[in-house]
């Protein structure tokens, strides 16, 4: 994948073999600055603050607790994008 395919990662924290957090470090540990840096928004039942904490301190730029609130998500994405803009 070249650098700016996509502008953000939706990462679940729960998934099998690696989970989101060791994805996340996988990512900002990237050779490549771009692709390191690209934001992205744990999406998690994990809902307390220690698993807000958890997915700041492994690199996230954001954090949703599921059952995603749609209009959470939409003010998440775009605090993020716009935090990279600038």
């Amino acid at each position: 994948m070249s650098s700016g395919t996509y502008d953000l990662i939706l990462m679940d924290i729960q998934m099998p073999n690696m989970d989101g957090y060791q994805a996340t470090q996988c990512i900002r540990h990237l050779n490549d600055k771009k692709k390191a840096e690209i934001p992205i928004i744990a999406m998690t039942a994990n809902a307390f603050e220690e698993d807000k904490k958890r997915a700041f301190d492994a690199g996230m730029n954001e954090h949703i607790a599921k059952p995603i609130d749609i209009e959470k998500l939409r003010v998440a994405i775009l605090s993020v994008l716009n935090k990279q803009k600038n």
